[in-house]
């Protein structure tokens, strides 16, 4: 954000700004929306704000809600879009398993001789 001014001067106000995005009567609530609703450029400008301190609570409590909506849309009939968009977000819809120790191994090899 060089050279760019700062565009809440407290948390206080931007966190008013976040809930009149949320108040607003639309579908569905982004993240891209909600940057653009707060005056940045685009994602990242949020996301650089994010880095603040004061205010990486305030946004990623707002990143959740949008999360939140997303996750809800899980049960709907048509869950093709909630799916993408919550992978974007980080969700994965494999298993991983992770093993630690080791792993021992009993061979046991029967040698057999025949003479014909």
């Amino acid at each position: 954000m060089a050279g760019q001014p700062a565009y809440y001067s407290t948390p206080e106000k931007m966190q008013a700004a976040i809930d009149a995005y949320f108040d607003m009567p639309k579908c569905p609530n982004t993240i891209t929306g909600l940057a653009y609703f707060l005056g940045f450029a685009d994602r990242q400008s949020l996301n650089d704000y994010q880095e603040r301190p004061e205010y990486s609570f305030i946004i990623k409590r707002a990143r959740a809600r949008v999360e939140m909506a997303y996750e809800e849309k899980l049960s709907g009939q048509n869950v093709t879009g909630a799916i993408f968009a919550l992978k974007n977000m980080g969700w994965k819809d494999k298993t991983e398993v992770e093993q630690s120790g080791g792993l021992m191994v009993n061979w046991h090899e029967l040698k057999t001789y025949d003479p014909k």
